[in-house]
Formats: C-alpha cells, sequence, structure tokens
C-alpha cells in the first residue's frame, strides 16, 4: 500500500525539484527562494529521497543558490543542511558525480563565514584529519570553461542543461548567459571534449574552450571536430522524457518569475504545499 503511494508521488518530486532548480538558475530568483519559509528545508529533505536525480537536481539547486554570497550564512545554519550534504556523500549507494556534487556545496558554505586566511587553515586542517573525507573528494575534479555560440535565451540553456546532465562524469555547470558561457565541473578522468561533443548534438550550439594564455589573456581554443564516444550516465534515469519535455512551460515559468517578484512567490508557495503534503504525512 505505502509502496504505491510512494510509486505514485515519484514523479511529483521530480518535477517540483526540477522547476526548483531552474527557477534557482536565475541570479534574480536566488535571494527569494532561501528567504522563503518552505523552500530551503524541501531542499533538505529531498536530499534524502530514494530516487537518485531527485538528489542530484535539489544539489544543483543548492549549488546555485550558494553561489549568492548573501544566501550562504542562512543555507549553513538551516536545520539539518550540512548533516545532509555529508550524508549524501557517505552514503555507499551515492554515485560518483553526485557525491562530488555535495562536496562541493559543503565546501562553499562551510567557508561562508571565514576570512581568506580562516579559510586555508580550515582547509589544511580538514585535509590532514584524513577520515573527514569530503574536501578530498574534490581532488578528483575540474573545471572547464566553454564559450557556447548560440547560448542566447532560457530555452537554449535548457537544452544545453539536459545535454550536460546525459554525460556521465559531468558534476555541476553553471551558465553566465550574458557572455554565452557554462562553467562545468567535471571528473578529471573526463575528457573536456567530450562536453563540446555533447553540446553540439543539440544541433543549435556549438562550443569552444576557453583557456588563459600565459600572459593571463583569456583565448578561445575550437575543439577537434572528431566527435568523442561518449558515456552516457546509466546510474541515473532520463531527467526528462522526450515527449513531455516542460521546456516551453518552463520557459514561461522562469521569465515570468524573473521580471515579477510575486511570481516566484506564488510559485514558492505551491512548491511548499506539495513538499508538506508529501513528506510530513
Amino acid at each position: 500500500e505505502k509502496m504505491n503511494s510512494t510509486m505514485s508521488e515519484e514523479p511529483d518530486a521530480l518535477s517540483v525539484v526540477n522547476q526548483l532548480r531552474d527557477l534557482a538558475a536565475d541570479p534574480l530568483n536566488r535571494r527569494a527562494i532561501v528567504q522563503d519559509q518552505g523552500c530551503l528545508p524541501g531542499l533538505i529533505l529531498f536530499l534524502d529521497h530514494p530516487n537518485p536525480p531527485v538528489v542530484h537536481s535539489a544539489l544543483l539547486a543548492l549549488r546555485y543558490l550558494a553561489e549568492c554570497r548573501a544566501n550562504r550564512e542562512k543555507m549553513k545554519s538551516e536545520l539539518g543542511m550540512m548533516l545532509s550534504l555529508q550524508n549524501v556523500v557517505q552514503k555507499t549507494t551515492t554515485p560518483g558525480e553526485t557525491k562530488l556534487l555535495a562536496s562541493e556545496v559543503y565546501d562553499i558554505l562551510q567557508s561562508s563565514n571565514m576570512s581568506d586566511m580562516d579559510n586555508v587553515n580550515e582547509m589544511n586542517y580538514r585535509r590532514r584529519k584524513a577520515q573527514f573525507f569530503l574536501g578530498s573528494t574534490n581532488k578528483r575534479a575540474k573545471t572547464v570553461v566553454l564559450h557556447i555560440d548560440g547560448l542566447d535565451d532560457s530555452s537554449r540553456r535548457n537544452l544545453c542543461e539536459e545535454a550536460l546532465l546525459k554525460i556521465k562524469g559531468v558534476i555541476s555547470f553553471t551558465f553566465q548567459m550574458a557572455v554565452q558561457r557554462c562553467v562545468v565541473r567535471i571528473r578529471s578522468d573526463l575528457k573536456a571534449e567530450a562536453l563540446a561533443t555533447a553540446i553540439a548534438s543539440t544541433k543549435v550550439m556549438k562550443a569552444q574552450q576557453v583557456v588563459k594564455s600565459e600572459s593571463g589573456e583569456e583565448m578561445l581554443v575550437p575543439f577537434q571536430d572528431t566527435p568523442v564516444e561518449v558515456e552516457q550516465n546509466t546510474d541515473l534515469p532520463e531527467y526528462l522524457p522526450e515527449d513531455e519535455s516542460p521546456t516551453k512551460e518552463q520557459d514561461k515559468a522562469v521569465s515570468r518569475v524573473g521580471s515579477h517578484p510575486e511570481g516566484a512567490a506564488s510559485w514558492l508557495s505551491t512548491a511548499a504545499n506539495f513538499l508538506s503534503r508529501s513528506f510530513y504525512w
């Protein structure tokens, strides 16, 4: 009996957390989401969800929210936040990319109220304390900056997200829409070319890598045109079934929310209602 009710709630949880992730992707919404009564507690509960894509999507939402410095203290002190992030990392069943993303969010929040010097000391202390291994997982990740021709609206951003999420080894990504860039964190054994192949597969965008020259100037380096075999994410089910991809709807929601804070507020209360319904009863 209980089994069935959980099954029927599954798509709901994923669509709610995906919607929150998309709202959090817009910098204009980040303060409102963190100030809302229900959203952070809801995202924390999602970190304990049995469905891996729900957990990963909740972490991406938190990663976006943590980009806003003003949010970090509140996020860090939110009941259960740091503990839940640790649990995600320590759970043996958590996929590798999800562990790395959780430890990244943990590190950002952990160092939120420290001066740079304290920060360095804290990091060194935590490296020495080997059994507390959250920080050490980050050594297995690297950052790639992409310049993406054609990344010029939120539906293109959604296409790009979907392409990147399908690659095994992608941990997180941040879009800088104004300059057509995407900063991607990937496992160190993944070739950056795989990202270019995935983005080229959208047929409407093409990626080049942004690298710094020795003099510190940024240069764009085109990827080789030979497509790379991309290993698909097998441990995470597809994020969105092709036939019901809500890109169009999402677009409306995101642009409406971005331009009218009250739109965000009404959506957030809907999310909070859903969360209290599904978790507390």
